[in-house]
């Protein structure tokens, strides 16, 4: 029985000691522990920040475990400079301070203080709104660079494909002829080698594919309108002419019942086909023109001629000996895995 008693006694002795943290709302682990970061810092909770800075100055010099001697001496100031250093912190901040009181005025709520104060601590300092601007910023320039690739390696395409050079040695040979009279007529001139002649002549080539053949889908010459950035600006002007762009074709074709032109019979090819505008300005003027022809922008006759296409394609596919001897092994061993011996 006295051993109960004296446990007792403990633990009523525990709880005193603890009420005046536990009525204050002071948590051990959060902000500044059992003490109070107002009387910490000697000031109150109506304090200015300007108050607040000044008061934390004069105590940190004070306090400054520089100014004292002996292990001892500089060991307290450097407990007391981290716990003036940590009160400041909290307090100089509008959000981290407005948390800070909310624990002083709700001292019963325990999760919801370490929620706030760890929800702060962890999320991370730098506004999302530059992190989005950086990101965007970066991907475009990736994207713009990327472009120029493309299309540097779109021409250095062209100049090796005989139709192309050809093409272009046609366009250029008037540059060529000029270019070897002013060498005759030039007398101080030396002579150009094999290599540096080659040298010339790729440039050539390279300059009038550049400017006289009009590169066109993915790899065409990028520009700065196409770009992430650019795009996102000008996005509320582009959905506008996207909107006014379909209110007319409504008005005028679908009300009106209006023919269509020449630009309107593209886009219906288009859009039937499945193709994007990239994608379908690549294709050949010989072929879009046979597109014409067919007036493939009524919808029965592009469906008539995806019949044939496809029929056409299937008979390709069914003259083809690899297609046939993959027939074959689908229909003696079925779906399966196609081993290199096979």
């Amino acid at each position: 029985m006295p051993h109960i008693q004296l446990q007792r006694w403990l633990y009523t002795c525990l709880l005193v000691s603890a009420l005046p943290t536990l009525c204050l709302g002071l948590l051990e682990g959060l902000y500044c522990g059992k003490e109070n970061c107002y009387d910490v810092l000697g000031v109150t909770r109506e304090s200015s920040k300007s108050e607040i800075g000044k008061a934390y100055r004069l105590l940190a010099r004070k306090h400054h475990p520089d100014l004292h001697r002996g292990e001892e001496a500089k060991a307290l100031a450097e407990e007391k400079f981290k716990l003036l250093a940590t009160a400041y912190e909290i307090l100089r901040d509008e959000e981290s301070r407005t948390d800070y009181d909310y624990m002083l005025d709700n001292p019963d709520a325990y999760y919801a203080h370490y929620y706030r104060y760890y929800r702060r601590r962890v999320a991370p300092k730098v506004d999302v709104r530059v992190v989005i601007v950086v990101t965007l910023t970066i991907i475009s320039v990736i994207q713009y660079y990327s472009g120029w690739q493309r299309y540097d390696a779109a021409i250095k395409y062209f100049a090796t494909v005989p139709k192309y050079r050809n093409k272009a040695l046609d366009i250029a040979r008037d540059e060529i002829q000029a270019m070897s009279s002013k060498d005759r007529k030039s007398k101080n001139r030396k002579n150009l080698t094999k290599t540096e002649q080659k040298e010339e002549l790729e440039r050539i080539i390279r300059k009038v594919i550049e400017e006289k053949m009009d590169v066109q889908g993915g790899y065409a010459k990028p520009t700065l309108w196409d770009v992430l950035w650019v795009q996102l600006i000008i996005s509320p002007y582009t959905l506008f002419n996207w909107l006014v762009w379909h209110a007319q074709w409504l008005w005028r074709f679908t009300i009106l019942k209006q023919e269509y032109g020449r630009e309107q019979q593209l886009y219906l090819i288009r859009r039937y086909m499945g193709m994007g505008q990239h994608q379908f300005n690549s294709l050949e003027e010989r072929q879009i023109e046979e597109y014409l022809e067919l007036e493939l922008w009524q919808r029965e006759n592009f469906e008539a001629w995806k019949a044939e296409q496809d029929e056409e394609m299937k008979k390709k596919l069914a003259e083809n000996p690899r297609y046939k001897a993959y027939r074959r092994y689908m229909k003696n061993h079925g779906p399966g895995r196609i081993t290199f011996e096979d």
